[in-house]
């Protein structure tokens, strides 16, 4: 089975440092979310850079913004992370079989 464009861009989303931190953030912050100046206030991020790793982390559709009066409130999503961690589980931890090599030490 071949890897898919989501499961392709939640992984590269997640690649980068500084949104993997941003991710664990929002995952820890559980379904109330995180407005983008509580982000910006924890991790010390610029907010052009916060707002360029967020919209990266929406596009994976890793994270879901939720407009409440003037301000964005971000949420990890919870059933994309699911599916993410069961296709690793699934398609990467299973049916691997290693020749042994005579020739290894």
């Amino acid at each position: 089975m071949s890897i898919n464009s989501p499961t392709a861009r939640a992984l590269a989303a997640l690649g980068h440092d500084a949104r993997l931190s941003i991710y664990r953030l929002l995952v820890k912050a559980g379904d109330d979310g995180l407005r983008v100046g509580d982000i910006a206030e924890h991790l010390d991020l610029a907010p052009s850079t916060l707002a360029h790793h967020l919209r990266a982390l929406v596009e994976a559709g890793l994270v879901v913004q939720q407009k409440r009066g003037r301000e964005v409130v971000n949420m990890a999503d919870f059933a994309a992370m699911n599916g993410l961690v069961q296709y690793l589980t699934k398609e990467c931890c299973t049916g691997v079989t290693l020749k042994r090599r005579d020739d290894a030490a």
